[in-house]
């Protein structure tokens, strides 16, 4: 009941949706939110963007080149992305959108590349990882018109796919400065660098709770990808799928009760959506070809 009301507060309409069929559980959506996801349904990858509930998915982007790795800002007025629009696939650069696909521009212009953009908490900035210094990725800070970019990390090690938490505070990513690639978590200005997974296996892919308390992120340590939750700090790393496919990409909902992913359990990738305690999983997009990427915006 507490989580309803929740919801209502923040959101108004709300529709209770059925969870898959053997997940024992139900949760509750939001129509009026909207996420934003990357589908190669069209022939290559494009933005796309829908409903919390898997209706009204929509191609964004619409160009003949690839486009993908989207975040959607606080307000969801504005769209960022990566694309090779400009160049070869060696030279991925972010751009930004208004949130129906109008009004694409580009942001950097280095001839190495730039990802995976995210908006911080009030949609002024944008952090990315850029292999511009040749040899490794860092994780990059730029205003959201493009200016003032400079380089956080500064490792020589591969520093990558930065988000931002609730307050703009802290940046959660991935590096392999430890020797695999483990979720590290350092202050907006670059200072306070610290491995907060600490696992043999794989770890990447963080995404920050609303409320900045925990990160969800993709692990190996099972054999396989898998979603799984912990709090900002490290502790309590919890386990959240448990299928043979690869599980990836989560991505908090605005109001922290669901987390949407990227699972391959269908043969292909697609789009689910689950509680944040890993119960109520269900399938957002039913699409022939890949599906994934999923972002919510910050809030």
């Amino acid at each position: 009941m507490k989580k309803l009301i929740a919801l209502i507060a923040m959101f108004g309409a709300l529709a209770l949706v059925p969870g898959c069929g053997g997940c024992g559980s139900t949760f509750v959506a939001a129509k009026i939110v909207q996420m934003v996801f990357a589908s190669d349904r069209d022939g290559n990858q494009e933005v796309y963007i829908m409903n919390v509930d898997g209706t009204g998915q929509t191609n964004l982007t619409n160009n003949a080149n690839y486009d993908s790795r989207p975040a959607i800002s606080p307000d969801g007025t504005k769209v960022a992305f990566e694309s090779f629009r400009d160049g070869s696939p060696s030279d991925i650069e972010i751009y930004i959108m208004n949130a129906d696909g109008t009004g694409q521009t580009r942001l950097t212009t280095q001839d190495d590349d730039d990802r995976m953009p995210a908006f911080n908490h009030d949609g002024t900035k944008i952090v990315f990882h850029s292999f511009r210094n040749g040899t490794s990725n860092q994780i990059w800070i730029m205003n959201v018109d493009g200016t003032g970019q400079m380089n956080l990390s500064n490792n020589a090690s591969n520093d990558s796919r930065p988000a931002f938490n609730h307050d703009g505070t802290k940046i959660a990513f991935q590096s392999d400065r430890d020797g695999d690639s483990e979720v590290y978590v350092m202050n907006v200005d670059g200072t306070g660098q610290m491995n907060v997974t600490n696992n043999a296996a794989q770890d990447d892919k963080p995404y920050f709770s609303p409320d900045g308390s925990k990160i969800a992120f993709t692990s190996f340590r099972d054999g396989d990808g898998e979603v799984y939750v912990m709090n900002a700090d490290g502790t309590m790393q919890t386990r959240l799928t448990t299928n043979a496919a690869f599980d990836e990409d989560p991505a908090f909902s605005p109001d922290g009760l669901t987390i949407a992913f990227a699972t391959e359990r269908d043969d292909n990738s697609q789009i689910y959506i689950m509680n944040a305690d890993g119960t109520g999983k269900m399938r957002l997009t039913n699409n022939a070809n890949f599906d994934r990427h999923p972002a919510f915006p910050l809030k």
